[in-house]
């Protein structure tokens, strides 16, 4: 008898259970709202029991994401990030802010795991061959200037203080950290949310995003990349994945190019060589476990191309990508980490 009652009991609380959760989930509503920041929009969608719920979120999202922004736009003149870039004094050491730091120093496992194919010293390379704020004339710059260009690149010319400061080694360095801060801005707006208690909502910013839970309907988020061709419309689809509790960030280059003489000139510039690269890739995206390093990292494959990116990506646990390189006759060829065909559909 017991045993049965036992048995009576767990039945009582697994049904009161699965009816609690099943209300639960009746009440809460999927909302959306979205803003513009770091020169793109965002957009938040959050499984909440009240829309009034919304209004406050959204101010918190606005106001984290605004912290990010004067730490890191360089198009902010009092910004930490443009403020160290007018910096000539190598022995000065400036102290950052928390989140300037914790970017710099994924910035940092980017730039050694990639050996230097990303390198968030870039700019000066952007500039100059077209791509930049400047709005610079479209050609191909000499060697002897892109050399010139060259002696300001290199992250590894910058002290990053475990104490929390910056120095530079070279006076013309400079910072640039577009290609993994709004990654970085994903990160921070899916861990406000965790700490707000929400587990069910998707976050994306410019493209780059984190899926936490899934859906009203209990089903995980799907969300869809877009196919890499220069006049693809934003919603022809190339891939679907399944994104769960997982960030996923993509970089192309097959709509921000020009074409001098038959050639065309990516706006992903290799900071090895200083030119822009020309090895087929026009896409690639990595997902792992937080956004800013998946920003960082698809970009950094992007200049190293698929055979050496997959290399990588199959060294890294918890991270899988797919590179899309276009061949001269116009076919698109996916290459794939080890476990990526189990995600890309």
């Amino acid at each position: 008898m017991r045993i049965g009652y036992i048995f009576y009991i767990f039945m009582i609380l697994f049904v009161a259970s699965a009816l609690g959760t099943t209300l639960s989930c009746a009440q809460r509503q999927e909302y959306q709202f979205d803003g513009r920041t770091m020169g793109t929009t965002y957009q938040v969608k959050v499984l909440a029991k009240a829309s009034a719920e919304i209004v406050s979120l959204k101010a918190d999202v606005d106001r984290i994401l605004d912290q990010i922004n004067q730490s890191m736009s360089t198009f902010n003149p009092s910004s930490e990030i443009s403020r160290f870039n007018a910096l000539k004094d190598t022995q000065q050491k400036v102290y950052i802010s928390g989140h300037f730091q914790q970017v710099l120093l994924n910035a940092q496992k980017t730039y050694n795991l990639t050996r230097g194919a990303w390198d968030g010293t870039i700019n000066p390379l952007v500039e100059l061959w077209g791509f930049g704020k400047s709005k610079a004339p479209h050609q191909v710059p000499s060697s002897e200037v892109i050399n010139r260009e060259m002696q300001k690149i290199g992250f590894d010319q910058i002290e990053i203080g475990e104490t929390g400061y910056l120095r530079k080694k070279n006076p013309n360095v400079t910072l640039d950290l577009a290609s993994i801060a709004k990654g970085y801005a994903v990160d921070q707006v899916a861990l406000l949310l965790k700490q707000k208690l929400y587990r069910d909502f998707l976050v994306e910013i410019g493209g780059e995003l984190y899926a936490s839970g899934g859906r009203k309907d209990g089903k995980a988020w799907k969300v869809g990349i877009n196919r890499p061709a220069k006049y693809a419309a934003p919603d022809e689809i190339y891939k679907i994945l399944i994104l769960q509790d997982q960030a996923m960030a993509t970089s192309g280059d097959y709509r921000n190019f020009y074409i001098i003489g038959g050639h065309p000139y990516s706006h992903i510039i290799d900071p090895r060589n200083g030119h822009p690269i020309s090895n087929g890739v026009v896409s690639v995206s990595v997902i792992a476990d937080g956004c800013a390093f998946a920003d960082g990292l698809a970009t950094g494959i992007m200049v190293m191309g698929p055979e050496k990116g997959i290399a990588l990506l199959d060294t890294l646990e918890q991270v899988e990508g797919l590179i899309v390189v276009r061949h001269k006759d116009g076919r698109l060829v996916n290459f794939m980490s080890n476990g990526a065909g189990e995600i890309f559909q």
